[in-house]
C-alpha cells in the first residue's frame, strides 16, 4: 500500500496532463525504455534474499516473506526511493497512455528494490487495478472509456489470471524472467510502432 500511493498520484497527475502532452512521443520513450529494461532484466541478478535490508524498508516494514517449493522464504527490501520514485513514473505512463503499467512496476520493484521476481509479479498485479481505478474516473467522464467492450475484455484477463496464478507458483523464476523479457520486448517495439505513425 506504500507504493501505491506513488503510483495513484503519478496516475491522477497522467491523466490530468493527456491532453496538454503528446502521447505518441511519450509512448516512444517508453518503448525504449522498455526494450532496455528487458535487456536489464535477463541479467544475473541477486535479489533481496541476499541482501540486507535498507533502514528505510526496516523502518517502513517492508521485508516480507514469501511461500517457496522448500518453505516460506525471507526477503529484504532495498532502494526504495528509487523504487518509490519509478512507481510515480509508473503511474503517469498509466494515466497518459491509458495502460496498467505493470512492467514498470515489476522493473521497479525488481531492480530497483531487489523483491523476489515471483514477489514482484503478484504485487504488481494487485497494483494495476488499483492504479488503473484512480483514472479510469477521469476517463469515463470524458468519454473516453466504452464500457460494452471492457466488459468482454475484462473477463479474458480474468480468466488468464487464474490461470496465470497457479502456474507461477511452480514456475521456475529463471524462466519467468526471460519470458517477462520477451513480453516486454514486444511491448516495447509495439508502443514505439504506434508512437511513430501516431495510432496512441
Amino acid at each position: 500500500m506504500f507504493l501505491e500511493t506513488a503510483t495513484t498520484a503519478g496516475a491522477l497527475a497522467g491523466a490530468a496532463l493527456v491532453l496538454y502532452v503528446s502521447t505518441n512521443a511519450i509512448a516512444i520513450v517508453f518503448g525504449v525504455v522498455l526494450l532496455f529494461s528487458a535487456y536489464l532484466s535477463s541479467r544475473h541478478y541477486v535479489d533481496g534474499a541476499h541482501l540486507p535490508s535498507s533502514k528505510l524498508a526496516a523502518r517502513l516494514r517492508l521485508n516480507g516473506s514469501y511461500p517457496g517449493l522448500d518453505g516460506k522464504l525471507s526477503y529484504n527490501v532495498t532502494g526504495v526511493p528509487a523504487g518509490y520514485g519509478l512507481m510515480f513514473v509508473a503511474g503517469v505512463l498509466s494515466g497518459l497512455l491509458g495502460i496498467g503499467s505493470g512492467a514498470v512496476k515489476v522493473l521497479a520493484m525488481d531492480q530497483a528494490m531487489k523483491i523476489p521476481f515471483k514477489v514482484s509479479t503478484t504485487t504488481s498485479n494487485f497494483m494495476i487495478g488499483v492504479t488503473a481505478a484512480a483514472s479510469a474516473g477521469l476517463y469515463l467522464h470524458r468519454g473516453y472509456i466504452a464500457p460494452g467492450l471492457a466488459m468482454p475484455v475484462m473477463l479474458g484477463v480474468l480468466a488468464g489470471s487464474l490461470i496465470g496464478a497457479r502456474v507461477l507458483v511452480k514456475a521456475r523464476v529463471k524462466v519467468l524472467r526471460y519470458l517477462f523479457a520477451a513480453v516486454i520486448v514486444v511491448m516495447g517495439f509495439e508502443m514505439v510502432y504506434k508512437g511513430m505513425t501516431g495510432r496512441i
